[in-house]
């Protein structure tokens, strides 16, 4: 299953953890918006081409 991480702010331990474990081994991207300069037609293209998205404030 492909993992499209979406993070607002720096991860800190706590959501670097869960992430470790919802992955499992599975295909996964980390998008950080938090470091500026997103480019949104990717990020677009990668919500639909991932089984799932996780958004962490």
């Amino acid at each position: 299953m492909k993992i499209l991480y979406i993070l607002r702010s720096e991860p800190d331990e706590d959501v670097d953890q869960f992430m470790s474990v919802i992955t499992n081994g599975d295909q996964s991207k980390v998008q950080a918006l938090y470091k500026g300069d997103v480019n949104w037609a990717t990020l677009v293209d990668d919500i639909f081409s991932h089984d799932k998205v996780i958004c962490w404030w």
